[in-house]
């Protein structure tokens, strides 16, 4: 079998030239469903939720890195060729760079042409709250933020558990991401049942939002953005998000772009409101999504060099 880091650079090509297609099954939706599937069960059968929710991670987590061992292992023993190309293919569906590139610039596209209508229910692809009554500056807001956080979640923290697990360790953080996705709120069902979840996804960003929020700034200074100001904000403005890691990113981007996130939200008719970050130096306009995609391109270019670099050399 070839070295893991050239499968991982045949991943990262795969996605750059395909992205996500929809006819293309995604493990995702196989862990989506599983965790869902495994809910109601649980509930019944352990009586803390709390603990049910510890026990629906340690499930689904678990039954992800098995059938993904299961799939290498069975590959493998018919060719070795046949192992690498489904580790490749794994790797690659974990990536979701190309996928982000193309959604954020389906927003920019109708906000430059000043279609604010499509711009409006394009970006509701991309984030959960109202979008009907934003205004392009909102809009904006709304797309740079998702692709902020986004960076991490569908880019550079796969990457990096690629590089030191492999295809299962990419695939073991996709399922610990869709299990926050799928329980980790802060509501009456949620809160115990998802305690597990959203815990375990914290942890497994800790270090890769930290470390993408410290690339922003040697990727905004090769696009000759403002470097100084965003490594100012994010030691600023770092900790005012509800969580403790996306805001790490979200600040240094907007400190990069010399504008401000945050504030107030609608979400089914009610407001929520989140502390700012940054400084307004300039309005939010279309051009600062295509600068957001800029970023989240070469930092996931620098987290490359650095994973795949560091693979290289250990072996």
């Amino acid at each position: 079998m070839i070295p893991l880091y050239q499968q991982t650079l045949l991943a990262i090509l795969l996605d750059l030239l395909l992205g996500d297609p929809r006819w293309l099954p995604h493990p995702v939706q196989g862990i989506g469903w599983l965790a869902q599937r495994a809910e109601a069960p649980l509930r019944r059968l352990v009586p803390n939720p709390k603990l049910a929710g510890i026990v629906a991670v340690v499930w689904v987590v678990g039954s992800t890195t098995l059938i993904g061992f299961g799939l290498l292992k069975g590959a493998a023993l018919l060719h070795p060729l046949a192992g690498d190309i489904v580790a490749i293919l794994l790797l690659y569906t974990c990536f979701a760079t190309r996928s982000l590139h193309d959604h954020a610039l389906a927003v920019y596209r109708p906000l430059m042409a000043g279609d604010l209508a499509a711009a409006r229910q394009r970006v509701s692809w991309l984030v959960g709250r109202d979008t009907e009554q934003l205004d392009e500056g909102e809009v904006t807001r709304a797309a740079v933020e998702s692709v902020a956080e986004n960076t991490v979640d569908g880019c550079t923290a796969p990457l990096l558990f690629a590089c030191l697990g492999g295809p299962l360790g990419a695939l073991a953080y996709k399922a610990i991401s869709t299990l926050d996705s799928t329980f980790g709120y802060k509501n009456e069902r949620y809160l115990q049942f998802g305690w597990g979840s959203a815990r375990l996804d914290d942890l497994a960003n800790l270090l890769p939002a930290r470390l993408t929020a410290l690339l922003v700034i040697p990727a905004a200074l090769l696009l000759r953005l403002h470097p100084g100001n965003a490594l100012r904000i994010f030691r600023r403005d770092r900790h005012n998000h509800p969580s403790p890691n996306g805001g790490q990113i979200e600040a240094a981007v907007a400190g990069a772009l010399g504008v401000r996130l945050g504030g107030v939200n609608s979400y089914f008719g009610q407001p929520s409101t989140r502390p700012f970050m940054g400084d307004p130096l300039q309005p939010l306009q279309a051009r600062h999504i295509l600068q957001a995609v800029q970023l989240m391109w070469l930092v996931y270019g620098l987290t490359a060099l650095i994973g795949v670099g560091t693979r290289l050399l250990v072996g």
